[in-house]
């Protein structure tokens, strides 16, 4: 070879110095990454819907594996089948629904609940065009999987708010899946049906109104949570603890990166349909699911309710039996979830930043307004009085606020509309209120 082809490679002192000194930097986290044992576990879901954000994100952002653990996901379509499955040992832990939870703790599991990923029911009542208001429901038809169903509770939860008597003023029909239903509600074989996020979404362009929403309605439910059996806890308490906090960064993620997140929800929603993913990430992943993922003792208190009809040992039941809440009151007495949001605040909605998906911007948590200044902050008070629509997540309180700048004075808006508001905490979507000028009592 001829030597004035090849050189030797010369490294200067400097660069070895800085080479070392990156070496040096990292050396703690690449150690403790090395020695950190990765131990393999099976988690199963049992849905496919928004409601498995955390799990879908925790897996795909490598949060799992950040925690020490070699994540295999599994999907096992109905929450008593995948209950079963974490009772016989073929999966460590499972996404699912509280009330399979707390059917199979009552039969002696020992399952539990270590976090609520859902704590309501992410349900839309999709109706026929000219159901307008909860009264035109009297005489029609409404869809249900199947009775004893999480639908068939709910839609029964709705229509009695509204005042109406399931099977009396309203039928029900048992129908089958969402998909089915939605084929009922398109056919005109039904004139309504609950339908959950983001098929709404298809339900809305086919035309059909949105006449409530499960979450205005004050439903507190145990939809989707981390479920586990005490024995795992007594066992291995450092593996549940790791998952537990693989999903509580995870919610932080998805609620700070909107982007990433709409490219997982794309590729297990399976669909490029931007509206329906938009509605997911916005209604689901940055309203409903909790930062701190406590699960809800009011919705299994609901449960324990709905099923003591059929069940004696659930009317003696406590909702402390069906929990664990070890691990996620050790990260939010540590501080670390405060730390996390801290840091990053979570993303503004569309119609909160009024910015395009692709350009997230951050929205930062709003500092209490003095008393006195509080009215400087209220919309459209000038302009009094008006007629407001009511739309998805509107409560009197929060209208008072906007308008009045004080939560308090919700009762000015009440008194206004009592013909036509007989419940004060019961609004339904295009419902038409008055909101008069503010008294200014209290203020």
């Amino acid at each position: 070879m001829d030597k004035r082809l090849y050189r030797r490679p010369v490294v200067l002192p400097s660069v070895v110095f800085y080479v070392f000194g990156l070496l040096t930097f990292f050396y703690p986290v690449a150690a403790n990454a090395a020695d950190q044992p990765v131990e393999k576990v099976r988690i199963a879901y049992s849905g496919i819907s928004g409601s498995q954000t955390a799990i879908w994100v925790a897996y795909e952002q490598g949060f799992f594996r950040k925690n020490g653990l070699d994540v295999e996901l599994i999907y096992i379509e109905g929450a008593p089948l995948v209950v079963q499955t974490l009772v016989s040992g073929d999966v460590t832990a499972a996404a699912v629904s509280g009330a399979a939870v707390i059917q199979s703790n009552l039969q002696g599991s020992g399952v539990v609940m270590t976090a609520g990923f859902l704590n309501t029911l992410d349900y839309k009542l999709m109706v026929s065009k000219d159901i307008t208001q909860p009264d035109h429901l009297k005489g029609k038809s409404l869809a249900v999987s199947r009775f004893g169903s999480s639908s068939d509770f709910a839609t029964r939860y709705a229509l009695e708010t509204y005042g109406l008597v399931p099977g009396k003023d309203v039928t029900l029909v048992q129908i089958g899946s969402q998909p089915e239903r939605f084929a009922a509600l398109a056919s005109g074989r039904i004139q309504g049906a609950l339908i959950a996020i983001p098929v709404t979404a298809k339900a809305k362009k086919a035309g059909f109104n949105t006449l409530a929403d499960l979450q205005m309605l004050g439903l507190e439910y145990p939809q989707n949570g981390l479920a586990v059996t005490q024995g795992l806890i007594k066992s291995k308490p450092a593996l549940v603890r790791n998952m537990t906090k693989a999903f509580v960064e995870a919610i932080h993620y998805f609620k700070t990166h909107r982007k990433e997140t709409l490219a997982i929800y794309r590729k297990y929603l399976k669909t490029d349909d931007m509206e329906a993913l938009e509605e997911t990430y916005e209604a689901v992943g940055l309203n409903l699911v909790p930062e701190k993922p406590y699960p809800t003792m009011k919705g299994i208190r609901i449960v324990l309710k709905e099923m003591a009809s059929k069940n004696p040992k659930a009317e003696a039941a406590t909702p402390d039996q069906f929990v664990d809440l070890t691990f996620i009151r050790e990260l939010d007495k540590s501080g670390f979830i405060d730390r996390l949001y801290k840091a990053q605040p979570v993303v503004a909605s569309r119609e909160d930043a009024g910015s395009s998906p692709a350009s997230p911007v951050i929205k930062e948590k709003p500092k209490p307004a003095p008393v006195k200044e509080a009215a400087s902050i209220a919309l459209g008070a000038s302009s009094l009085p008006q007629t407001y629509t009511v739309t998805a997540g509107d409560t009197l309180s929060r209208l008072a606020f906007r308008f009045y700048g004080a939560s308090h004075k919700w009762p000015q808006i009440h008194q206004a509309n009592a013909d036509t508001l007989k419940n004060p905490n019961y609004l339904y979507i295009g419902q038409q209120l008055l909101i008069p000028p503010d008294g200014k009592r209290g203020g």
